[in-house]
């Protein structure tokens, strides 16, 4: 089956905006295929606003987000893997949805595993080790 994730990150995106709140998204922009500007990145990770006014021809596509948005008054080309998302909440109060980090994880796994299986001895590198290692998010569970 295809990943759920899309799907949930348009079903959060759209009750958060009919709230009348500002959704943003926290991002793993160690994960490839993140564009996003270099000096907006903290920690391996970059909070975006994903709110109308603060975007131009946002895209919730099934495999990457994509829009243009502003910083430090240039337009910029933003692009965002769906598998890169860690977490949709918003803004105001920090309700949304979080994705688990082993889904994140899981290609990187899987490449270290097959490397693994086709090196003979000691030209093998990478492992655990060599992966960026990265924060918890900052958000608060609310019930």
């Amino acid at each position: 089956m295809t990943s759920n994730r899309p799907y949930l990150l348009r079903a959060i995106y759209d009750w958060i905006s009919d709230n009348g709140l500002t959704p943003y998204v926290l991002v793993d922009a160690g994960q490839p295929g993140v564009r996003v500007p270099a000096h907006v990145v903290k920690n391996g990770q970059v909070v975006l606003n994903l709110a109308m006014r603060a975007v131009a021809n946002l895209d919730l596509g099934n495999d990457r987000i994509s829009f243009q948005a502003r910083f430090s008054g240039v337009s910029q080309s933003i692009v965002i893997p769906v598998q890169a998302v860690l977490a949709l909440y918003a803004q105001e109060n920090g309700q949304g949805m979080m994705f688990p980090a082993d889904e994140n994880d899981a290609p990187a796994a899987n490449a270290a595993e097959e490397s693994d299986n086709a090196a003979d001895g000691p030209e093998s590198t990478g492992g655990d080790d060599d992966r960026p290692k990265r924060g918890a998010p900052h958000l608060r569970v609310v019930k």
